[in-house]
């Protein structure tokens, strides 16, 4: 996945090493960067690495995608493995 400078969304993956199901979300969000250029930031963050954060955000189970809006706020959260059309319905329902 790729960062964007200017986004009018964040998408993050929190993941961990050791899950299949992560392996296919991220390739799920992988073929997706190309389609929405510089709307989207698109970041993962492994679950192991950043416990503190994952805690917080009350994350319980990966794969989990969380979109939040340019101020921080979540706008959509799922856990599972999404298919590229759930992804992007979300996405689109999560655009101002």
């Amino acid at each position: 996945m790729r960062r964007t400078a200017v986004a009018e969304l964040s998408v993050t993956l929190y993941s961990s090493s050791f899950c299949g199901a992560c392996t296919s979300t991220r390739q799920t969000l992988d073929g997706l960067v190309p389609l929405l250029g510089e709307r989207v930031d698109w970041r993962e963050v492994n679950v192991a690495d950043a416990p503190e954060e994952s805690e917080q955000l009350g994350i319980v189970a990966t794969p989990t995608i969380v979109i939040t809006g340019p101020d921080g706020t979540e706008r959509m959260r799922a856990s599972g493995v999404p298919t590229s059309q759930q992804v992007l319905t979300a996405i689109a329902s999560a655009l101002p």
